[in-house]
């Protein structure tokens, strides 16, 4: 009886060795940080003017309910650059932090989540909690907003 719980346990055991082993090896394929010279010489283009026309825009395709959402900017825009990692590339560009909260399939108003959006030459270009992959993105989207001077609470 021992033998046939023991068997699934070790299985399960060895999967999960195998998964730390190949996360912590990922782990170590994020580039490295830019250096001083080649963030000085990243163009972020012209401040943008109409910042708050641009992100709504963007948002209009993405979320459930986008005439009733509440839309909040929070922080920015101010260059701001993100360093690549496993989840995504290089992002950068005029940041803008914005609380957001939209209504569900069912019509209720989920809460509120963050977004910062990277905008250049007027248009979005890249954000982080957005879509797809907002529970990686969220965080990423806290400790972007923190940078831009706004602490999600």
């Amino acid at each position: 009886m021992d033998s046939l719980i023991e068997q699934p346990v070790r299985l399960l055991m060895g999967a999960f060795a195998a998964a730390s082993i190949a996360l912590v090896s990922l782990t170590g394929c994020q580039s490295p940080p830019l250096t001083r010279e080649e963030r000085a010489a990243l163009d972020y283009g012209p401040r943008p003017e109409n910042c708050e026309k641009i992100v709504r825009d963007y948002l209009k395709a993405r979320l459930v309910e986008p005439d009733f959402a509440l839309i909040e900017l929070k922080a920015g825009p101010q260059p701001l650059y993100q360093k690549e990692s496993l989840l995504r590339g290089r992002q950068y560009g005029w940041a803008v932090c914005v609380m957001i909260n939209d209504k569900d399939t069912r019509g209720a108003y989920a809460g509120f989540y963050p977004m910062v959006l990277y905008i250049r030459e007027g248009k979005v270009v890249a954000a982080n909690g957005d879509g797809l992959e907002r529970a990686a993105g969220v965080r990423y989207a806290h400790a972007s907003c923190r940078e831009l001077g706004y602490e999600v609470p």
